[in-house]
């Protein structure tokens, strides 16, 4: 898939995942939108990167908010690939094991709340992008776009206090293949990339230092959590190597949850 001149959008673009990818996506001629709610960073960013680059607020709870975004990208250029790297807000209620020490069961809520930002946002993302790409003419390859979400290890085996995160994120790894063979008339890639323990901003004023020393050791090699740039370099090898497509990639240094 070649980038250039055309247009990228990135949910969760000013985050760790996403900013590292918009870096990488820009210096292979790509427009890149930017999509999130972090105001402040994700503008920085655009004017960092530059090549056309853009900010667009979006929330990943509103979806005239995601069709605005997809709208912004395909008006700037053919809308070659879309990376879903987003997050979201903070449920209605605390997480936690289905029934807990106190007893009391976890609600559909806060389950309910967790399938939508991780599964149901990424396949609205997913489906608009599609159609938006659906309408590019082929480039010689015969490829439209392609389409990247982010799973996660847990949606293979999650730990305790999971479950939520956990179906969310499983869900995307089997909508992937499906996803795939649907959009294959039109040229259209699916993929999914799995990360392991990678040191983002989720890590709030956490150093790397402290964070690796309380969260590396579950990690076989290297011997220290993921860097945002290393999935934005599968990323972007996923985006040119046309014959990927239909699967879900482990991100995880072999990092396996017992």
């Amino acid at each position: 898939m070649k980038l250039e001149n055309g247009s990228v959008l990135i949910t969760g673009g000013a985050g760790g995942f996403g900013g590292a990818t918009a870096r990488r996506l820009a210096a292979k001629g790509a427009r890149v939108v930017i999509a999130d709610v972090a105001d402040e960073r994700g503008q920085a960013l655009a004017k960092e990167i530059g090549n056309g680059a853009v900010y667009v607020r979006m929330d990943i709870m509103d979806e005239a908010s995601i069709a605005n975004a997809v709208e912004t990208a395909a008006n700037i250029g053919p809308l070659r690939a879309v990376v879903a790297a987003h997050g979201g807000p903070p449920g209605p209620g605390p997480g936690g094991r289905v029934v807990g020490r106190d007893g009391k069961r976890l609600s559909v809520g806060v389950f309910a709340h967790s399938v939508y930002v991780f599964l149901t946002a990424a396949f609205t993302v997913t489906s608009y992008a599609a159609e938006a790409m659906a309408k590019n003419e082929p480039l010689e390859s015969g490829q439209r776009g392609v389409i990247i979400n982010t799973s996660s290890i847990a949606g293979f085996e999650g730990q305790p206090g999971l479950v939520p995160y956990s179906a969310a994120k499983g869900g995307i790894i089997g909508m992937t293949l499906t996803l795939a063979r649907d959009m294959a008339p039109l040229g259209i890639r699916a993929m999914a990339i799995a990360p392991g323990t990678f040191f983002t901003f989720a890590y709030g004023q956490m150093t790397a230092e402290e964070a690796n020393a309380k969260f590396a050791a579950s990690i076989p090699n290297p011997k220290r959590m993921g860097e945002p740039d290393e999935y934005a370099l599968l990323a972007e090898q996923i985006i040119e190597n046309d014959f990927l497509n239909g699967t879900t990639i482990r991100l995880d240094g072999a990092q396996r949850f017992q």
